[in-house]
This record gives structure tokens, sequence and C-alpha cells, in this order.
């Protein structure tokens, strides 16, 4: 069973951030990186085109419950904030991924903007600001076309190896630092992109699960045939897929317009469970746990982010942001999750395994 150990509610200051850009229904402008005692983490954020840093605390805090097992955030101070330097941005940011290497000793930051311009940095020991630029890719097309959505995804076996996603282009570049090595053609426009892990064993990531319209494609850098699309699976006609997530244990799940968490397996391609009307809104996102892969956290339009059993589907508990989502992300080995509302709240919530009730 999992449980809230705290939820903080910090509101951005205006001199940092006055107005905080709309973006896309779907984009994830925020990443958290937490400190190794466990107790602060620093999130960064996107606002046009610059990113702004802010640390929280998370010491541990009273967790007052609602009705339907919705806690109650408690309000803190932020501890320090500033913007981060040497993030060139030409247009609107869609997309913030933080990355640390195996070794735990090198954090990567990295950011695409609307027209798929992606830029990688390494930060510096404390995490404060960067260090210095790491490389920058412009896409082939640049120039070409229009602004719009556009995803970002770091390989978890290379660092170096990165995915962006260019939602009006219909493409996904595939680089290993700025030496651009695929791109794969969607027949839909892509809302989400992530690496999965090898289906056959193995640490290479070499294969790429992304969600375009009503479908999730699987992509392999390996294959040339069929312009290395492996695999698709068709949802609903009509309906739209905004998130995609892969567990520790190699399931994949998607959501979207049809306000259900689908989880296949990927060995027989099969859906393996379906947790229908789990949100009451179009599904934004989604993270499977680090303690536990049976759970996973839903983001959804109207605000509300809940944990769950998806098997059983059961929820365990839930939070709500004060408006839109601009941004929601969960640290990849620990269960710390972050959202940004257009409101300019930030909402950080840190979850650990507690009792079974």
């Amino acid at each position: 069973m999992l449980e809230a150990r705290s939820l903080k509610k910090v509101e951005v200051p205006s001199t940092l951030i006055e107005y905080p850009s709309p973006a896309n229904l779907h984009s994830n402008r925020l990443a958290l990186h937490v400190s190794e005692d466990g107790t602060s983490c620093w999130v960064y954020v996107a606002s046009g085109c610059q990113i702004y840093r802010i640390l929280v605390s998370l010491k541990d805090s009273l967790v007052n419950e609602g009705k339907d097992s919705l806690l109650i955030p408690e309000h803190t101070q932020v501890v320090d904030s500033a913007i981060v330097n040497r993030c060139p941005h030409r247009s609107e940011i869609q997309t913030v991924v933080l990355n640390e290497t195996e070794s735990n000793d090198r954090l990567i930051l990295g950011s695409v903007d609307s027209y798929g311009h992606l830029i990688v940095s390494r930060l510096d020991s404390d995490s404060k600001d960067v260090e210095r630029l790491t490389f920058s890719v412009s896409p082939r097309d640049f120039g070409v076309g229009e602004g719009g959505w556009a995803g970002l995804c770091f390989s978890p076996s290379q660092w170096s190896t990165t995915a962006v996603a260019h939602s009006f282009g219909k493409s996904i570049d595939v680089y290993d630092q700025d030496l651009h090595l695929r791109t794969f053609r969607t027949l839909w426009y892509p809302t989400a992109v992530n690496f999965i892990q090898n289906l056959y064993g193995g640490n290479e990531s070499s294969m790429l699960a992304v969600t375009e319209g009503c479908q999730l494609s699987i992509w392999d850098l390996r294959i040339k045939e069929n312009g290395g699309c492996v695999h698709r699976i068709c949802g609903s006609v009509g309906d739209i897929w905004y998130a995609v997530s892969s567990s520790s244990n190699g399931y994949i799940a998607v959501g979207g317009a049809d306000r259900t968490m689908t989880v296949y397996d990927p060995r027989r391609w099969s859906a393996i469970s379906r947790w229908v009307n789990c949100s009451k809104y179009e599904i934004t996102g989604i993270s499977f746990s680090s303690i536990d892969p049976n759970y996973a956290y839903i983001q959804g339009v109207d605000y509300e982010v809940f944990c769950g059993q998806w098997k059983e589907s059961k929820k365990a508990f839930s939070f709500r942001g004060d408006s839109n989502w601009l941004g929601f992300s969960k640290c990849a080995n620990r269960d710390v999750l972050g959202g940004w509302c257009d409101s300019g709240s930030i909402f950080v919530a840190d979850v650990v395994e507690g009792k079974d009730r």
C-alpha cells in the first residue's frame, strides 16, 4: 500500500515568473531532482523560452485527507529560485526532462521547444545551474512548417541517446549526442514518446513506444523494414492517446481521451488490464510507481492526480491542482511527484510504502 508522506503547495514568486505561458494540453514542462538526503528537491519548470529552478523542502508534515481519499496540501515557502542559464531556446519550450547517469555523478537537463530544437546540458554538482552546454541539435526540417507540441525522452541505458517527437512534422528523431541516427515517420500527430526496455533481455534500449492519434506504435532502431515500425495497436477510433509509460517489469500503459488506462504485455501485445473511466476527463500523464509497479500515477485534465492499483482498478489516494496543469513529472528512481499549474502554484508529493489498511 502506498501513502503520501508529504504534499506541499508552493507559490512561484511573480518576480521570477509573472505570467506562465500556456503551452499545449499534454505538455510536460516540469522535472524533479531530489537531494541525496531526501529533505529537499529542485523543481525545474519552463515558461516561454526560459527554464527556472525552484528549491522546495520535502520535510515530513501532517497530510490531511478529505473526502474520497483526496489529500489536502500544506502551504510552504520557496527556499531558493533562479533562472537556469545557457538554455537559449527561440520558441516556447514544450518538454523538460532530467536524466541521472548510472553512476549518479552526472545530472543531465534536456529541453525541446515547439519547433523540435533540442538542448542538452550538464548540471553542476549541487544541481543549481548549468555547468556547461553539452550539445544542441536543430531538427532536419528546421524553419519548415509550424510549431506545436514536441516531446523528449532519454534512453535508460545511454544518457547521450535521445528521442525527440515533433507533432506538426509527424516525426521522431533519434540522436546520439548531436549525431542524427534515425527518423521515424508516424501516421498521425505524435503526442507522447518513451523508450522501453529490450523485450528479449539485456540492458540495451533500442525500442520506442509512441502514441499517435488513437494508436500505440512500437519502433525499433535496429529494423529497416516498414520504416522501423514493428507493431501497431489501435484504440477506440476518434479518441486520442496523450500518455505512454513503461514499467520496470516491461508493461506498457497508455491513456487519453477515452479516460481509460490500458496496460499491455509486449510479449504477446495484448491488453492485460483496463481501468475504465479512472479519470473524469482526458488522461494526459501516466507514471508507474518505482516502489511497486502494480501502482500507477494518473494525471487528468480536471486538475486531479491519483495513485491506484491498476490490476484491481483500486484508487489509493489523490490530490488536485488549483488550475490547469502546465507540466507534471515523477522522479525516475523514487516516488516524488511534481505538478505545475497555470496559476503559478507547484505541488510536490513524496510517496512512500505504507501499511495495508
